[in-house]
């Protein structure tokens, strides 16, 4: 048998909670109160995939290693799934708006294409959308 998990909490160490949860709200997600206190936030980007979104403090708490500094270093790149080209835009154009810094450039490879995006700690996101009609 297969192992697999119903739910995904990718945990994130952020500077200052309050400027990460606006960021992510005016790119247009939505946060679950129910986990969300003065050191965490849970950024809700799915029906069973969230982000928890910790104060460099309490992420501490969870490891004996040191942080990374995601401005200067990457360990992961959450991708996120698209439903339209149009929506890939909207969504890294709102990212930007909302003070978010470039990653890389848009990159089109015909029936899949995708855009990315720091957010302000430095963490990389990649949205992407690919056209399941073309694929074999």
């Amino acid at each position: 048998m297969a192992l697999k998990s119903d739910n995904i909490f990718v945990n994130l160490p952020v500077k200052d909670l309050e400027k990460t949860k606006d960021f992510f709200s005016k790119i247009g997600f939505e946060f679950n109160e129910q986990f969300t206190d003065k050191n965490a936030a849970c950024l809700v980007i799915g029906d069973n995939i969230f982000a928890m979104l910790l104060t460099e403090d309490y992420f501490k708490t969870f490891t004996k290693k040191d942080l990374s500094n995601a401005a200067n270093t990457t360990e992961v790149i959450l991708a996120l799934s698209a439903e339209s080209r149009e929506q890939v835009d909207d969504i890294v154009n709102a990212a930007l708006a909302a003070g978010g810094s470039p990653s890389n450039d848009p990159v089109d490879h015909g029936f899949m294409y995708g855009w990315s995006f720091q957010d302000p700690d430095g963490h990389l996101w990649e949205v992407m959308y690919m056209d399941q009609s073309q694929v074999e």
